[in-house]
């Protein structure tokens, strides 16, 4: 039908409220659509809830309560198939009388792939699967990425200055962009399920790595820092409000018993992890926190762990904040942007936002 992209696109909106809330489940959204005699209206729509449980589909078709019956469903993943503690989406579907389904792209899940289509093609529901699939991939990609190669998705995010720098050594956090850019920035923070950083960054700038925007504290992600050597400080301000918000160290699980036992009781988890060539190694701990339920994963730095994931190809989003004004200075030691022009051209530019003075551009890993 022509109005299908439309709806469809709306569903696709939708899944992108509950992004990095709903758990190891992607955020999905269904909409229910009804010609009542007057044009199609939406009669229903739900998105996965927060955590995981319930699905899209189920809550739309409570809210459309009898209404459901020879309505259109527009998905923007293909309905499960399988038993858990619920029954499986497409069996509920069938058994709220939905006439046509409309799916944006198909379950990679075992348990699911080309199932659930199939379910509802055998109850007599008409199914066309696929329509604006690249789209919906965009918001499901975590998901699709845990899938496919069963580890975190990365998305890498840089500001850099005018004149190349992303700050200066020994001098904290140096601004780079304006309030407007800083504050996307903290979107993007509560999008993923945590955010991770090098120890020296830690030490360097004390952060809290939290979302500080108004009415989204209670979306900041896990915090992880890698500290193969257990440097990270008893007073620092991510192990003090560990016991608030989620604190894992990646360690080389070599740190003495009581260190460990403080870290441990100020509320940090110690993941240890394998160490190549003196370094985490990085594809076996995105596969550790892949199996933890940490699909989405926000890398903030330094430059150090920044140029690592992108030497062993690991970034799979990169966002580059680029800020309008020079901030090298007589004396100080700058460090540079971790990003040279090769490895950009292993992205493709996606989207660019002007941010007040700055702008944002993000890109995505270009395929082959």
């Amino acid at each position: 039908m022509s109005t299908d992209p439309r709806y469809l696109a709306a569903a696709i909106r939708l899944a992108r409220r509950h992004e990095g809330l709903t758990g190891t489940n992607p955020s999905v959204a269904c909409v229910l659509v009804r010609d009542e005699g007057h044009g199609p209206v939406v009669v229903g729509s739900g998105v996965t809830a927060i955590g995981g449980r319930p699905h899209a589909e189920p809550l739309a078709i409570a809210e459309a309560g009898e209404r459901a019956r020879g309505a259109t469903a527009y998905v923007t993943l293909e309905p499960c198939a399988h038993h858990g503690r619920t029954p499986p989406c497409a069996e509920t579907l069938i058994d709220a009388g939905i006439a046509r389904v409309v799916t944006a792209h198909t379950d990679p899940d075992a348990r699911v792939s080309g199932r659930g289509h199939a379910m509802l093609r055998a109850a007599g529901i008409d199914v066309e699967a696929g329509l604006l699939g690249e789209e919906a991939a965009e918001g499901l990609s975590a998901y699709l990425i845990q899938k496919a190669s069963k580890r975190a998705q990365v998305t890498l995010k840089l500001a850099v200055s005018a004149d190349g720098y992303i700050g200066a050594r020994g001098e904290g956090q140096v601004p780079v962009t304006g309030p407007v850019a800083r504050a996307q920035s903290h979107l993007l923070r509560a999008g993923h399920h945590a955010i991770l950083v090098g120890v020296a960054t830690a030490l360097e700038d004390d952060p809290m790595l939290t979302c500080r925007l108004p009415g989204l504290e209670a979306r900041s992600p896990a915090r992880i820092v890698l500290d193969p050597g257990g440097r990270m400080p008893l007073d620092a301000k991510l192990v003090g409000t560990a016991n608030r918000h989620r604190t894992i160290l990646v360690t080389g699980g070599s740190i003495a018993s009581d260190r460990r036992a403080a870290l441990t009781a100020a509320g940090c988890e110690l993941m240890p992890c394998e160490i190549a060539n003196g370094r985490i190694a990085l594809p076996e701990l995105l596969e550790d926190l892949a199996a933890i339920g940490i699909h989405a994963l926000l890398v903030e730095g330094g430059a150090a762990t920044a140029r690592a994931f992108l030497e062993e190809g690991l970034v799979d989003r990169l966002v580059l904040f680029s800020g309008d004004r020079a901030i090298a200075r007589p004396g100080a030691e700058m460090i540079a942007s971790p990003l040279d022009a090769a490895m950009l051209e292993g992205f493709t530019p996606c989207e660019t936002l002007t941010l007040g003075e700055d702008t944002m551009t993000r890109y995505t890993k270009r395929e082959g």
